[in-house]
């Protein structure tokens, strides 16, 4: 049966994720409706059925073809339901698993994808026996709703076991050693319904109070064997889960090059928004293309990219782009602190032009941080 452009896609959430999803979606000729959960949307685009309270999932239904989401913080229950009535594209054991850490550990585990060593713990005595375990300093995550830095605090003693606990305030928690990482990094893979599998280039993250700031790819001193171990390791969880669409998989590169997974996230991720300016198909066409059933498009980067993150407050939009080949990709929200209010690609020619411009760039963002990058030195 011959694949066709749906008419009208769904989508579960309405932040910035699906705006850009919208946008990248237009030219193919959709349209959108958003179901909002929240109460609280901002995508500013499309239709928007704000729903908190579960009433008017019938008349999302009757406007949709194929269903997606930019937001896995989602009642299982309600993908469950869609699924009866619209594909559902990732499907919902997806969600399932992203939203239980332990449950995404012991997929991690049972592909043979390495972690760092990790407990699991259900009182405050356990969470300190588990630190003096692992050795300290260790990082406690709530094993469910944590993203974005929330839901964690960091022990550097045993002794602030009772205390993190309290702050977290989660039944059980999942304790994780630190890594001796030289730097943390993503793969992006798309899955079409057909399994096809393409891969984007790995990009490296630099985060700040758990929110990322900076990425950049392609990488110039990452060796094609790391290259291909993370691309080994995603598209095993693809095939696990018959996955279709965008999957982000974040990892820490060790000192001997070796990677351990950290998370990942079922849905267009924040490390893959540098492909909307830098990569022949960006992770939101790709995406689109997956759930609809057409083919995907080359994920090849096609210069050296560094997605920025605007957080909390927005610069001089006239300054920034004034910088050579450099896109702003707003949001259309208020200011407010730590919240996501755009971002930047910059493109250059190589990465010690690209380097530049990104602390020129960094200069005139209110708040952002100095770029760190591990390669800095091979320049």
């Amino acid at each position: 049966m011959q694949s066709v452009i749906a008419h009208n896609i769904g989508i579960l959430g309405a932040g910035q994720l699906g705006r850009m999803l919208a946008l990248a979606g237009y030219p193919l000729g959709n349209r959108f409706t958003f179901l909002d959960t929240t109460g609280n949307p901002s995508a500013g685009i499309g239709e928007v059925i704000v729903d908190p309270d579960n009433q008017h999932l019938a008349a999302f239904l009757e406007k949709v073809d194929v269903v997606t989401y930019e937001f896995e913080h989602l009642p299982v229950q309600l993908v469950r339901d869609i699924e009866q009535h619209k594909p559902v594209y990732p499907g919902s054991r997806a969600i399932e698993v992203c939203q239980n850490r332990v449950e995404e550990k012991a997929l991690f585990d049972h592909l043979g994808i390495p972690t760092p060593a990790y407990r699991i713990v259900e009182s405050a005595e356990q969470l300190e026996a588990a630190a003096r375990e692992l050795g300290c300093p260790v990082v406690a995550k709530s094993v469910t709703e944590g993203y974005d830095g929330k839901g964690q605090a960091v022990l550097k003693q045993p002794e602030q076991a009772a205390d993190a606990w309290r702050d977290i305030g989660h039944r059980q928690l999942i304790v994780e050693a630190f890594v001796d990482f030289v730097r943390e990094v993503s793969i992006i893979a798309v899955r079409g319904r057909d399994g096809e599998v393409v891969f984007y280039p790995m990009a490296e993250n630099q985060h700040v109070d758990g929110i990322l700031r900076y990425s950049v790819a392609p990488l110039p001193d990452i060796d094609a064997s790391v290259q291909q171990t993370a691309d080994r390791y995603i598209r095993s969880l693809l095939d696990e889960l018959d996955y279709v669409g965008v999957l982000a998989l974040e990892l820490f590169q060790a000192r001997d090059g070796s990677l351990l997974a950290n998370e990942m996230a079922p849905r267009v991720h924040n490390s893959g928004h540098w492909t909307m300016n830098g990569a022949v198909t960006s992770q939101f066409e790709n995406h689109l293309r997956a759930v609809q059933g057409l083919p995907l498009g080359s994920p090849q980067a096609i210069a050296p990219t560094c997605m920025v993150n605007v957080i909390g407050q927005e610069g001089d939009s006239a300054a920034l782009l004034a910088l050579s080949n450099t896109h702003l990709h707003r949001y259309d929200k208020t200011e407010r602190a730590g919240r996501k209010l755009a971002h930047l690609n910059i493109v250059a020619d190589t990465h010690a032009e690209l380097l530049e411009k990104v602390r020129t760039c960094q200069a005139l963002l209110p708040g952002a941080p100095p770029v760190a990058w591990s390669f800095e030195s091979t320049l």
